[in-house]
């Protein structure tokens, strides 16, 4: 049986990628078509997959990335083991501006006496979350969630987020149409999501809007070669699909 939980994170700020792409195919079909021929779409019960494409990693001369590439390889490379792959939405989700920038994360909280850890670093917190405050079934459409701290209006278009299940690890969404919001400091959202959720979640529940992440693989007959040119430049693409 697959393993969802426990996988490590792809570590998308030291490979420096210079692209990413985010997306979410297979959620309709050919259902044939109408009197005038015109083809009729039919939503698959799944709702498609979520894939994830880094490319144009920056890596040169002869350092540690080239470790960790070789790493990601070893690992993934058949499609059978699992990794974290977060999205980087830093400089579009709805986060406080603090000392002139976005701010997705807070870092270098001190201890309560204003101490830190011994290398000197601190603690870190998300500045906006989320909390499901509806009970939602396994491959449910619509789910209705709280949201802390925001510094704008949450998916008044569509913001990416993620979830941790217990069993299928952490999968990300995002919203496809606010169906209601409440008038409140911290409002909750009802919204309909895409694609349905992968387990049944519980209200209280977090949600993650900071560096939402998915659980993937990668595709059928794709690898992460060991490639170079001149003196070890390299700007290596890893293409990543949902893990089921």
């Amino acid at each position: 049986m697959a393993v969802y939980i426990n996988q490590p994170m792809f570590p998308v700020d030291f490979l420096r990628p210079t692209e990413a792409t985010f997306d979410n195919p297979g959620s309709g079909l050919d259902g044939g078509v109408n009197g005038v021929g015109e083809p009729i779409s039919i939503e698959t019960s799944g709702g498609g997959i979520i894939t994830a494409t880094y490319a144009g990693m920056v890596l040169e001369g002869p350092d540690e990335r080239f470790e960790v590439l070789n790493w990601l390889g070893a690992r993934l490379n058949g499609g059978f083991r699992f990794i974290n792959v977060p999205i980087v939405n830093d400089k579009i989700g709805p986060f406080p501006m603090i000392r002139g920038t976005r701010r997705p994360i807070i870092n270098g909280i001190p201890h309560s006496d204003d101490s830190f850890h011994c290398d000197g670093s601190g603690y870190s917190q998300v500045t906006v979350y989320g909390e499901v405050t509806e009970d939602a079934a396994l491959n449910a459409g619509i789910i209705s969630m709280r949201i802390y701290g925001a510094a704008r209006d949450v998916f008044r278009w569509s913001d990416w987020f993620s979830i941790f299940h217990p069993i299928k690890g952490w999968r990300a969404y995002r919203s496809w149409e606010l169906i209601d919001k409440s008038d409140e400091a911290d409002p909750v959202y009802r919204l309909a999501l895409a694609p349905p959720l992968r387990e049944g979640v519980t209200a209280g529940t977090r949600v993650e809007l900071a560096r939402p992440r998915c659980v993937m693989k990668l595709p059928k007959g794709v690898t992460v070669p060991w490639t170079y040119q001149g003196w070890y430049s390299s700007r290596p693409t890893v293409q990543f699909t949902e893990a089921f």
